[in-house]
């Protein structure tokens, strides 16, 4: 009886955290980029030719209570490499450079677009926005293929990487796509205890699939690199979708204008 009990704390807990990944974290995008309007004549429609050239710009926003840590200057690098070749695999958009803001405080005033564009001499700007939160509890934890358990600790993060194609000269978003994904992390409680900790789990999308960070002290920041990526190249497919989806509703629009 004591065993059952053992084991329902932890799965009602994963239960009720898996059913927050679709509201966690929150959309931060409009905080940094203005939303289009809604009127015939704010309706700014997506260029005719494609590829469209663009400038990534990658910010980190950590304005909720629950905000993970943030990435280093090197992993935020790496997440913006994942999300510019995955844009660049046939795509409408194609990222010719990358600027990295990095963390922005709650209280930062994003700029002007239409001037960074200037700037960077682009027609038009990706501006990524990255969050995530996580939460910690504790489990018990198999060593190996044994029935021996062990205290340990499982972390789920959960990511959201967010964009907006901005028009370079008006400032206008043309296009908002985004991704999430989720991952976990399981330690025990104390490090060198087993051979098959820690790991990560992209849980739970595909609960099979094994990462091992190369360091116990290091794991927390592996978590987070991973599941930010995810969330990036997810992005990248959903960015794809809503040019298709915006290029119909446009055409769409033509037609109708035209009867």
């Amino acid at each position: 009886m004591r065993r059952g009990r053992s084991w329902s704390v932890p799965l009602v807990v994963s239960l009720m955290l898996v059913g927050c990944v679709a509201a966690s974290p929150p959309s931060r995008l409009n905080r940094y980029v203005e939303t289009a309007e809604t009127g015939e004549e704010g309706v700014s429609r997506l260029p005719a030719s494609r590829p469209v050239p663009a400038a990534l710009v990658i910010l980190s926003d950590r304005s909720d209570p629950e905000s993970a840590p943030g990435l280093p200057e090197d992993a935020q690098t790496r997440v913006a490499e994942t999300l510019s070749a995955q844009i660049n695999r046939g795509y409408p958009i194609v990222i010719e450079r990358v600027v990295t803001l990095g963390d922005v405080p709650e209280a930062w005033t994003a700029p002007d677009w239409r001037q960074l564009a200037r700037q960077q001499g682009a027609s038009h700007l990706l501006v990524a926005v990255l969050s995530s939160t996580e939460q910690e509890f504790p489990v018990s934890l198999f060593l190996g293929w044994t029935t021996h358990r062990q205290p340990g600790l499982r972390r789920d993060n959960w990511s959201l990487a967010e964009a907006a194609l901005i028009d370079g000269r008006t400032g206008r978003r043309l296009l908002q796509a985004e991704g999430r994904a989720m991952a976990t992390l399981d330690r025990p409680a104390a490090p060198g205890i087993s051979q098959w900790y820690p790991v990560i789990y992209l849980r739970p999308q595909d609960p099979e699939r094994r990462i091992w960070p190369p360091t116990y002290e290091g794991a927390a920041l592996t978590l987070r690199v991973v599941a930010m990526e995810q969330a990036a190249m997810r992005l990248a497919g959903n960015l794809q979708r809503a040019w298709i989806e915006q290029r119909e509703r446009e055409s769409l629009h033509g037609e109708a204008a035209s009867r």
